[in-house]
């Protein structure tokens, strides 16, 4: 990735990217002195050239690219740390950073980050620990060696990958890599001995802290995973794995998976009720508008300038007269048109008259007397 060759080419594309910008500010100066002139056929400014970046992952230490930039270091001429800092290193500087890389996070790219950036020129190795050293060292990973390798590699602030880096490093790997200085975090990295493994780096001054992220590990990640490990198993069958795959008992199994089917049921309750909540709220929208709607009729009906009353001022006197009829004639005035009328029917079982008849009948004159002629 970082080869002789690469590095020549991106720093003549540098180059190029300057004296373009430099021949657009002339261009400019040029062309403001040419409109000051009234010249106005000016041929088009070209447009900046793009700055290299990277394309490809980091090389390993046997690819012909990183081999190429090894043969290219004259590691005969030793780079001191003072050298280092005051960027007077006559060749890119070769520092090694080394890591097992489980679960490749943020913490570990930032230690990659301040080792690429500790001196100018930095050429950044990066050695990766075997799976059959870790177990042996350090414990299981849940990465394999293969997969710990493409994440280092993918990182942009790796310029070559040791694949199968070794614990401890002597003379002899040092030299093979013609590595400058090591990076690593200042504390003593013991693994269990009482040594760190560092000692001999730092006695020859090729050692360089870095410092460690807080709060993030590999560690802290897997105990988050077995914090909850529930919550992943759960989601692991759900999204299909067996449980011969995931290491769970049958019966766990079937406790798991039901666990699951009460969240759904939960989540669809949920969803019913906030679906219920939606229509009952459009529900009372609807009922306010068409309240509105009833109010506002009624009002233009019945209101103080309603129809009705508008109405009722233009038919004042004939809607009086409907309502409030003339008093009925006092008694013993007649009008002509009851003069006229005629006579009031007697009731069907009115006996007065008869009364008057019979007691004319039983009347007995004195003048007639029985059997008079």
């Amino acid at each position: 990735m970082a080869s002789a060759a690469s590095i020549s080419s991106q720093e003549e594309d540098s180059r190029q990217y300057e004296m373009s910008s430099v021949s657009r500010k002339r261009s400019h100066a040029e062309s403001v002195a040419a409109v000051e002139r009234g010249d106005y056929s000016l041929a088009p400014i070209t447009p900046p050239l793009k700055k290299p970046t990277i394309c490809k992952p980091a090389p390993f230490t046997n690819d012909e690219e990183a081999v190429r930039e090894r043969e290219a270091c004259d590691y005969s001429t030793k780079i001191t740390l003072e050298m280092a800092r005051a960027g007077t290193a006559p060749r890119p500087i070769r520092v090694y950073a080394d890591g097992i890389y489980d679960l490749f996070h943020q913490g570990h790219a930032r230690q990659l980050m301040q080792a690429k950036n500790l001196f100018p020129n930095v050429y950044l190795l990066v050695g990766v620990n075997s799976d059959s050293l870790t177990h042996r060292r350090k414990g299981r990973t849940v990465m394999t060696e293969d997969e710990r390798y493409e994440a280092v590699r993918h990182c942009r602030y790796v310029d070559e990958v040791v694949p199968d880096a070794p614990w401890t490093l002597d003379d002899e790997f040092l030299e093979k890599h013609k590595i400058d200085f090591v990076a690593h975090d200042d504390i003593p990295y013991t693994t269990g001995s009482a040594t760190d493994v560092y000692a001999h780096i730092k006695a020859r001054g090729m050692f360089v802290s870095t410092e460690r992220t807080e709060g993030v590990s590999t560690s802290d990640v897997v105990s988050r995973i077995v914090k909850d490990y529930d919550v992943y198993v759960r989601r692991n069958l759900a999204r299909g794995y067996s449980a011969k795959e995931l290491n769970v008992s049958y019966i766990n199994e079937k406790k798991y998976r039901l666990q699951n089917k009460i969240d759904d049921l939960k989540k669809k309750g949920k969803e019913m009720m906030e679906d219920i909540e939606g229509k009952r709220t459009d529900l009372i929208l609807k009922w306010e508008e068409k309240s509105r709607e009833f109010i506002d009729a009624f009002l233009m009906l019945f209101g103080r300038d309603g129809r009705l009353t508008q109405y009722l001022s233009e038919k004042k006197d004939s809607v009086m007269m409907a309502l409030s009829p003339p008093s009925s004639p006092k008694p013993g005035s007649q009008s002509s048109e009851e003069c006229n009328s005629p006579p009031a029917k007697t009731s069907k079982f009115d006996f007065s008259s008869r009364a008057r008849a019979s007691l004319v009948d039983d009347d007995y004159s004195d003048d007639e007397e029985p059997g008079g002629i």
